[in-house]
């Protein structure tokens, strides 16, 4: 069972500090990667794994790190993970690494990454920070899920590929191009902060 603490964790990064619709980071994949699930799945999963790792790797290493050169540390620990991420596609799901293009080279400059890193992981144990790090890109990947669900569904017909729709429907075009992961971001927000007590978005 997960301690108080790690339910705290989780609770925060996946709602009450989501990095997308929160923190309004990270959301270039909204436009890239979310008009079709498996691609954005697979974004979040190697997001969530270079989060949780860059995390507690920065955490390991805050006792003996020079705080002069501590950004350029992050970013170097945060490179290798991503090209990780990279090579792992590329040797076992080439046609995804392929779709995904360069915005899998581009987790390297993810705000989200770079701020739990620099606003968390710097500052607490390993332990702690390794959980931060999945909570933070679990709470990213489901968003990106969440609008991809609805851009694949309406745009092509289906979901992770399986065509759901009567064959009769006729695909919204503008579903699949990139100004809809912007219409749906500004849906889902607006819909998660009408969704929050009144009086809590007041205190935050």
């Amino acid at each position: 069972m997960a301690s108080p603490k790690a339910r705290t964790i989780f609770r925060k990064g996946v709602w009450e500090e989501n990095p997308v619709f929160r923190q309004i980071l990270g959301i270039c994949s909204a436009l890239a990667v979310t008009n079709l699930m498996t691609n954005t799945l697979i974004m979040g999963l190697g997001l969530i794994f270079v989060t949780a790792m860059s995390s507690a790797t920065v955490s390991a290493l805050r006792k003996i790190t020079p705080d002069r050169i501590r950004m350029m540390v992050q970013v170097l620990i945060i490179a290798s993970y991503v090209m990780m991420v990279d090579i792992f596609l590329q040797a076992y799901l080439p046609d995804i690494s392929k779709a995904l293009g360069p915005y899998v080279g581009l987790i390297i400059t993810n705000c989200i990454i770079m701020g739990r890193c620099e606003g968390y992981a710097r500052v607490n144990p390993v332990w702690p920070s390794f959980l931060d790090g999945i909570a933070s890109g679990t709470g990213y990947a489901l968003v990106l899920l969440a609008i991809a669900f609805v851009r694949e569904l309406l745009g092509f017909g289906s979901v992770f590929g399986i065509p759901v729709l009567p064959a009769g429907w006729v695909p919204w075009t503008i579903m699949v191009m990139a100004p809809a992961g912007f219409f749906m971001l500004a849906l889902f927000i607006w819909v998660a902060y009408s969704l929050e007590n009144p009086t809590t978005r007041k205190k935050g």
